[in-house]
Order: structure tokens, then C-alpha cells, then sequence
């Protein structure tokens, strides 16, 4: 019989705050970080996004030579695990680290050898967190685009409901580069100004660094904790940067999560969407919700607040999301006002108060993959 996983803990580091509590704090008084910036060392044009300030550190140590995004994911992980007796060198738990590129801003300042790519290998980075925390489990890796934090979560909950691990410390975390930031601008993805997810005149997403991490569990003395009760995921294999056209991959993922969890679509009471800003990902993602019946759903996307996080993305959303489930309280869309896509659904625009239940996040990104997880009490 497969085991109940719980939420035991969790945080957020962002631009916003350094804990979960303030970041849900400042998205309440409606503070976003996304902003215009010029940084000559990540492009020569200006840029709308969310970052760090750039001499900030996060972890002093005299010992070890962490990159910032080893520093993210240590202060984040650090700060969890403060609220729970959870045990990282027990061999029952398991750390699993979502990130899309890691350490590649590497490449843009040094050569490129063999001992830097070894550098550069999230195994590299994944084994220094492990050893700094004393985790006696091999670290398991989970890098597939944008989905990543999400399809960490659902990772994460199948280790532990087959019986493989008690507990899993999941956390995500990325760094904006010019690498990264190139990469979005050849794709003619990023938007001057402050992104308008599903609206009207969308066009393009920001960009935005952070970290986040989520404790999950079996054991029984959690059980009053909100649950992981689902998670599915799929492929359009459509294009390796255009998603489907249909939405059908997402809504299978969707429908399998709902199938996973034993609920039917009227049990979902609100959905934490991907919703990029980005013409073509906005449209699919409408299409899915409405073939999965959930078109009058109340959704919202955070990335108006965040910028598109990344490998971290899938892990803020849905924190945010279950402190909304826990304080009765989900958060508008920053920047929509005019509905701009094809299939009608339901946006939030002002704070909603609502004694929910049960939540969806979806995730899709390049190379077609897409990921559904939901969460409850």
C-alpha cells in the first residue's frame, strides 16, 4: 500500500525575502522584484528581471570555494531544515536538486578544460551540498527544463510513497547569466517591461533568480500537514522550443494527476499556472485547462512577482501556493487585465479569500515536457 507524503517544511530565497513568510508577505502587499537593470557583465542592453544584488553572499566559508548557486541552495536548504528534527544523515532521506543550467556562467569567464567542465557538472555542485550537510545518500539530480522543480516534487513523493526513503529535502535553485540571458533573447522571449501573463498584449517573459526548497515525508506524525496527493508528467514532442499547439500533452498530465490523486477536476480549487507570458505557452496552457475541465478554475501565475526562476520556479509557485491553501488567501496575476488567449479561464486579478482545499501547479518547458502536480489538505 503506497504511504501518504507530507509537507513538512519549507523556504524561499528570493530577491523578495529569505524565508517563506516574507516573501508570502511582500506578494500580499503586492511587491514585485521585477525590474529594469543594466549589467554590462550579463548584456549590453538593458534588461527586465529579478535578481540579487550582485556582491551579496549568502554563505561565508574559509573552507570551501561555493558559486553563488551552491551558496542558494545551502541557504535554502539551511533555512528548512531550522523548523524540523528531520535527520539529513540518516540514510531514509534523500536530497534531490532541480536547476536548468546550474553552474554554466562558468564558461563566460574562465577556460574551458576538462577540470571545468568536471566544475561546472551539477553532480560537482550536488556532491559539495551533500558533504556540507552531511547527507549520506548519493544526491539525485533532476534537470529537465523548466519543469524541473516540479517534476523534483513528484520525484521526491514517488520515493517516498514506494518506500525507497522516509524523507526528501527537494530544492531548486538557478542564477541569471549572460549565457542564460542570450539564450532567451535569441528566442525573442523576454519582455522590456514587467511580464502580462495570459493577457491581451503579452509579450515575453522576465527573467529571475531564487531558490526554494520543500521537506517531504511519510512519517505519521505529519499527517495533519498539507499533502502531496498527485503528480504527472508528459511530452509533447512537438518542437524544442515551441510547445504544443493543442495543450492535450499538459491536459494528460493534468487528468493523470487528478487519476493519481483520486479526484475528478471540480475537487481542484484553485491552479498555481506556469504562465510564462510568452504568446505560444500562455495559449497551450489555456487549451489544457479547458480540456481538462477546469476552465472556471480561479488561476493565477506568479511570475509577475518572481520573473521566470527556473529550475526554482516549480518549487516557489508551489510554496506560495500551500501558504495560500494555510492562510485561506490566493494571490492575483501581476500585469493581466485583458484576457488574450483563445479558451476562457479564470484569472485571478484581485486577492482571494477562499477556504480551499486542494490546488494544482503545472510546469511545461522546452523540449515539449510538462508536469502537473497537486497538493491538499
Amino acid at each position: 500500500m503506497e504511504q501518504d507524503v507530507f509537507v513538512v517544511a519549507d523556504n524561499i530565497l528570493s530577491p523578495l525575502g529569505k524565508t517563506t513568510a516574507e516573501n508570502f508577505d511582500r506578494l500580499i502587499n503586492n511587491v514585485s522584484d521585477v525590474k529594469e537593470h543594466y549589467d554590462p557583465a550579463i548584456s549590453p542592453r538593458s534588461f527586465c528581471a529579478s535578481i540579487f544584488d550582485k556582491d551579496r553572499v549568502f554563505v561565508e566559508s574559509h573552507k570551501t570555494s561555493f558559486t553563488k548557486f551552491e551558496q542558494l541552495l545551502i541557504t535554502s536548504i539551511d533555512d528548512a531544515l531550522k523548523s524540523t528534527d528531520i535527520d539529513v544523515a540518516d540514510k531514509k532521506t534523500i536530497l534531490i536538486i532541480s536547476s536548468t543550467k546550474g553552474n554554466i556562467s562558468l564558461l563566460e569567464a574562465e577556460k574551458n578544460t576538462p577540470e571545468l567542465q568536471k566544475r561546472i557538472a551539477l553532480s560537482t555542485s550536488a556532491k559539495m551540498v551533500a558533504d556540507h550537510f552531511g547527507f549520506q545518500n548519493t544526491p539525485i539530480i533532476i534537470s529537465n527544463a523548466c519543469i524541473s522543480g516540479v517534476l523534483s516534487i513528484i520525484s521526491g513523493a514517488r520515493l517516498l510513497r514506494n518506500g525507497q526513503y522516509e524523507n526528501a529535502v527537494v530544492v531548486g535553485a538557478d542564477v541569471i547569466s549572460s549565457f542564460i540571458l542570450s539564450g532567451f533573447e535569441s528566442f525573442q522571449a523576454l519582455s522590456p517591461q514587467i511580464c502580462k501573463p495570459f493577457d491581451k498584449s503579452r509579450d515575453g517573459l522576465n527573467l529571475g533568480e531564487g531558490a526554494a526548497t520543500v521537506i517531504l515525508s511519510t512519517n505519521k506524525k505529519f499527517e495533519h500537514n498539507i499533502k502531496v496527493l498527485g503528480g504527472a508528467v508528459s511530452n509533447d514532442a512537438n518542437h524544442i522550443s515551441g510547445p504544443s499547439r493543442t495543450g492535450k500533452e499538459l491536459s494528460f498530465a493534468i487528468d493523470q494527476s487528478l487519476k493519481e490523486a483520486g479526484l475528478s477536476a471540480n475537487k481542484i480549487d484553485f491552479i498555481s499556472a506556469h504562465g510564462t507570458a510568452t504568446p505560444y505557452n500562455d495559449e497551450m496552457e489555456a487549451n489544457a485547462i479547458n480540456l481538462s475541465g477546469l476552465e472556471s478554475v480561479p488561476l493565477n501565475s506568479l511570475k509577475g512577482y518572481y520573473g521566470h526562476t527556473l529550475g526554482a520556479a516549480g518549487l516557489i509557485e508551489s510554496i506560495i501556493s500551500i501558504r495560500s491553501l494555510q492562510q485561506e488567501l490566493v494571490l492575483p496575476t501581476p500585469g493581466f487585465k485583458e484576457a488574450g488567449v483563445t479558451k476562457p479561464i479564470n484569472v485571478i486579478v484581485e486577492p482571494l479569500s477562499m477556504k480551499a482545499k486542494r490546488f494544482l501547479k503545472t510546469a511545461s518547458g522546452f523540449g515539449g515536457c510538462n508536469a502537473a502536480v497537486i497538493f491538499g489538505k
